[in-house]
């Protein structure tokens, strides 16, 4: 579910790519074909995941923290290097990088599909990270250098359309395979379409490179530097979930997480052609707007995550129904989303960025309401079309301001930043409330069960299944009063975690709206 939403400047890397004589009307249909399967792959693969997270766990019996490893390592990856992949592209081929990238990502498809445990799982999301990498920003990429300025409009209308088709119906597909065949099959899905992607490209695509990129360095030791980072406090924070903040391997690697994001920050100071230029961050508005997404996608993204866990493990909805929820959600975005852009366009995107968050912490506080005696459509719906309103509001007119803040010539990296942004996001968020929500339904768990008397053995095997939250399994052999007693003390006590979590996300938002309000001017 984090990836429900594409990640803001999607449409502004087509729109600040330089002109190119445009190709073929035919050739032209394949690469808008091409761009819109390679990324569906991408966007569907995301939403369908966290849609099985509840049945990975059952099935592999997985922890949370393994579980956040799942999502976490294909982002980590993608994160932290998909600007070097955008450069690579330029450099050696678009056609030969995004291809390469969708052979990378469908044969980690098929090792995710084919993994036994956690840990192989955990590792072939890593090497879809890398795929995407390469993939994410070369179907962009393709478009811009196969189309003329004045038909990229219509070019990324097309795959917008289609990617945002893509992404509603994935969820339900991916809920479906899941109830109805086997989790293995929402990662053996994505080889078919990339075997027809990779035909393609060889066959009706033309090559396409930079040749001004030619003599430039690549910034490997900023991407190195940056998986570093990203990876090790990532790892802190998962761990503080499990062992608590003050552990001395949660410190030390939250420690050397920041030692190695300074060293970041100095290596893309002083080369010659950093993947992220720092100056681009003295200017106001462009601090603004990257620190509003990071604060506003980090709300979505961790929402989202544990999302299906209270719709699946609390409120008994098949996977199906879980991913069948969030389709108002992705309606209201696909139809609200162009009208808030041309109101940015002619108005500004201050007073929408500002009302837009406001309204999508709504929608996070909306959540934290249900407690399971309602129906979805009182329940969840309202949530879930509050946030998608909010989120409407707030995406386009992001990008209009993001490619504003900058000169037109730099509006690519600009664009690609705040792109990058969004999913590193993501990626702190997922951990951060998972200490959250796993620390609350530990502390109330203690609660409940201090009404409940326990056997020494059960109390020791319920605490053993702990890390699992709203998955943990209640001991066998008692009597149907305690096992009732137990299962509704863990349900409840997962339901203050997600209400802590959904509150924080809210607060999130309004920070995001307060940054707005701060930073961007009503010229913007």
């Amino acid at each position: 579910m984090t990836h429900l939403v594409n990640p803001p400047c999607e449409k502004a890397l087509l729109q600040a790519a330089p002109e190119h004589a445009p190709c073929a009307r035919i050739t032209g249909r394949w690469v808008l074909a091409a761009s819109v399967i390679g990324s569906s792959m991408a966007f569907v693969d995301g939403t369908v995941v966290n849609v099985a997270l509840p049945v990975l766990q059952a099935e592999l019996g997985a922890s949370v923290a393994g579980l956040q490893w799942i999502v976490e390592s294909y982002l980590l990856l993608l994160s932290a290097l998909i600007l070097v992949g955008g450069a690579l592209g330029d450099r050696y081929g678009r056609r030969r990088l995004f291809a390469i990238g969708i052979v990378i990502f469908a044969m980690a498809s098929i090792w995710c599909g084919l993994a036994p445990d956690t840990a192989q799982l955990v590792a072939a999301r890593a090497v879809q990270g890398v795929g995407g990498a390469l993939l994410v920003p070369g179907s962009l990429s393709l478009i811009s250098a196969s189309f003329s300025a004045a038909q990229r409009g219509r070019a990324f209308g097309l795959w917008s359309g289609m990617t945002a088709l893509a992404m509603a119906f994935g969820p339900v597909l991916g809920g479906w395979l899941v109830d109805n065949v086997s989790w293995h099959w929402i990662f053996f899905i994505n080889v078919p379409p990339a075997i027809a992607v990779v035909w393609i490209l060889y066959r009706r695509v033309p090559e396409s490179r930079d040749e001004d990129t030619a003599g430039q360095r690549l910034d490997w030791p900023g991407a190195a530097l940056a998986t570093a980072a990203l990876g090790l406090m990532v790892y802190g924070l998962v761990e503080a979930g499990i062992a608590g903040l003050a552990a001395p391997q949660v410190l030390a690697s939250i420690a050397a997480g920041a030692v190695l994001t300074v060293g970041f920050l100095v290596v893309e100071a002083r080369s010659p052609a950093p993947m992220m230029p720092l100056d681009l961050f003295r200017n106001r508005t462009f601090a603004g707007a990257n620190l509003m997404t990071l604060l506003l996608y980090a709300a979505l993204s961790g929402s989202l995550f544990f999302l299906p866990f209270s719709l699946v493990q609390v409120h008994g909805y098949s996977t199906t129904a879980a991913g069948a929820a969030f389709l108002p959600f992705i309606v209201l975005m696909a139809v609200l989303s162009r009208f808030a852009g041309d109101l940015a366009g002619r108005h500004g995107g201050r007073l929408p960025l500002m009302v837009g968050p406001v309204i999508a912490a709504g929608g996070f506080a909306l959540f934290a309401l249900p407690d399971g005696s309602g129906t979805y459509w009182t329940d969840f719906f309202p949530a879930i079309a509050v946030l998608g309103l909010g989120m409407a509001t707030s995406v386009a007119p992001l990008t209009t301001v993001v490619m504003g803040a900058v000169e037109t010539r730099r509006a690519g990296i600009a664009s690609a930043i705040n792109n990058a942004v969004s999913r590193v996001a993501g990626l702190l968020a997922i951990a951060v409330m998972g200490i959250v929500v796993a620390g609350t339904f530990n502390a109330a768990l203690d609660d409940r069960l201090a009404g409940i008397d326990l056997p020494a053995e059960a109390r020791a095997a319920l605490d053993a299944e702990r890390v699992k939250l709203a998955g943990a399994a209640v001991p066998a052999g008692l009597d149907a009063p305690t096992r009732a007693a137990l299962d509704r003390a863990v349900d409840e006590s997962f339901v203050a975690g997600f209400r802590l979590a959904m509150l924080g996300a809210a607060a999130l938002a309004l920070a995001s709206a307060a940054i707005a309000a701060a930073t961007i001017d009503r010229r913007d």
